[in-house]
């Protein structure tokens, strides 16, 4: 594959391009520093919001953007600063948690705040992902509204992910875009966010086309990301959904899949 053919890598972080203890690999990390030597130019496209990024930012070495939040946030690590950002109208996400409740019974809910130094809210019986990332939990989920907000998160205590999501997206309509991107992270964003349009902002800023663009990933979430890149890779362990639409299947995280892709392109060592 010529290694002239992208000029921009972009990957998500969970499932992806980290291992499942948060760490990257040797050999990942090799091969992006490779596709940085031959002018490629590497964003983070992830679901986290920038504050629980911000440390895996700086063991890759990221100094430039990243896109975070689902899309809600275009992220300087250099400076520190969000380069462009977008909120969840409060109200109406509360409307859209009612409308899911309605329809499946009580669910547990958390926010992450707007920010670069936002905080993650947690209400009684939400139960983290990702226990190493650090939340505040709240007694009441009024409290969760308390200040501007990027993203709800929703797990509920017998439906499935998907069964979630697809009751959600059933319900919700022009109040938020739901997304699935983990086990146990089913999503309310602003309407219309996804990580395309979160990529797409970035690379017009660093001056990039979609044409040269190849994009990792392993949810639903990653859909629209790879619908925007003239490529897109899955892992082997990817979510079916993600899979249907992918030009290549990978190996997993946990075998470095990013950086057998990218071997090919920009070589190995």
């Amino acid at each position: 594959m010529d290694r002239t053919a992208y000029a921009l890598v972009a990957t998500d972080l969970d499932g992806t391009l980290l291992r499942g203890d948060d760490t990257v690999s040797d050999r990942s990390l090799a091969a992006l520093a490779r596709a940085a030597r031959a002018g490629a130019r590497h964003l983070v496209v992830t679901g986290r919001p920038a504050p629980r990024v911000r440390s895996l930012l700086d063991g890759l070495g990221c100094t430039g953007l990243a896109v975070c939040g689902q899309g809600a946030q275009v992220y300087d690590a250099g400076a520190h600063r969000m380069l462009w950002s977008v909120t969840l109208d409060r109200e109406l996400a509360e409307t859209a948690l009612g409308k899911i409740e309605a329809e499946v019974g009580e669910v547990y809910a958390a926010v992450d705040q707007d920010g670069v130094d936002g905080l993650t809210l947690i209400e009684p019986g939400y139960l983290m992902p990702h226990p190493t990332l650090p939340a505040v939990r709240v007694e009441r989920r009024d409290e969760l509204w308390s200040a501007p907000i990027s993203k709800v998160l929703l797990r509920h205590p017998d439906l499935s992910d998907d069964e979630l999501a697809a009751t959600a997206r059933a319900v919700v309509g022009s109040l938020a875009t739901v997304t699935m991107s983990g086990p146990g992270t089913v999503e309310l964003q602003p309407c219309g966010v996804t990580k395309a349009t979160g990529l797409a902002l970035a690379a017009e800023h660093l001056g990039l086309s979609r044409r040269r663009t190849i994009a990792f990933g392993d949810m639903p979430n990653d859909i629209p990301m790879f619908h925007w890149a003239a490529r897109g890779v899955a892992m082997a362990g990817a979510h079916p959904e993600l899979k249907a639409v992918a030009d290549e299947v990978t190996t997993t995280n946990e075998d470095d899949g990013v950086a057998v892709v990218l071997e090919r392109i920009f070589g190995a060592s």
